[in-house]
């Protein structure tokens, strides 16, 4: 393994937690499809799933926060501050590379 690449993992390492978790057979069986064991993929699906979810919980709290305590006046919204685009104020995309500025 590369000296560079090896220092990034070990910086990565030392600010992670280990967390020792169960699974029933039928999980461990699902995960050992998808992230191997013996992979790196493993802890980071782990990682993203707990995120994901943890995400999720977070974002029904806040909507359940929102229904037991709803907004009680509109949000306020002017139209009049609001702009139509013009031809000179949007930009066309580029193809292929983007050119250098002279």
């Amino acid at each position: 393994m590369p000296t560079l690449l090896r220092g990034a993992l070990n910086h990565m390492m030392k600010h992670m937690v280990q967390v020792l978790i169960q699974l029933d057979p039928e999980t461990l069986r699902r995960l050992e499809e998808v992230a191997p064991g013996r992979s790196r993929k493993r802890s980071e699906f782990i990682r993203r799933a707990l995120q994901r979810a943890l995400w999720e919980e977070q974002e029904r709290r806040t909507g359940e926060a929102y229904r037991r305590s709803p907004d009680v006046e509109p949000a306020y919204f002017d139209p009049a501050v609001w702009t139509q685009a013009t031809p000179a104020t949007t930009r066309r995309p580029t193809r292929g590379r983007a050119r250098k500025r002279r």
